[in-house]
């Protein structure tokens, strides 16, 4: 027979949800610096094409 299991603690949840939170930040920065770096040209990891905008005379 199936038996209703105990509830989680509020505490409990809000650790949970803190280190889930954490984790999207950390991933967020990250992202962020990545994309500053690939803007400025500063990236070593990263081959960007550059587009050749000059025009022949």
């Amino acid at each position: 027979m199936a038996v209703p299991k105990k509830r989680t603690s509020i505490s409990k949840k809000h650790i949970r949800k803190h280190i889930w939170k954490k984790k999207a930040y950390f991933a967020a920065l990250k992202a962020f610096s990545l994309a500053k770096s690939l803007s400025t040209g500063n990236s070593k990891g990263f081959f960007v094409r550059q587009s050749n905008n000059q025009t022949l005379d």
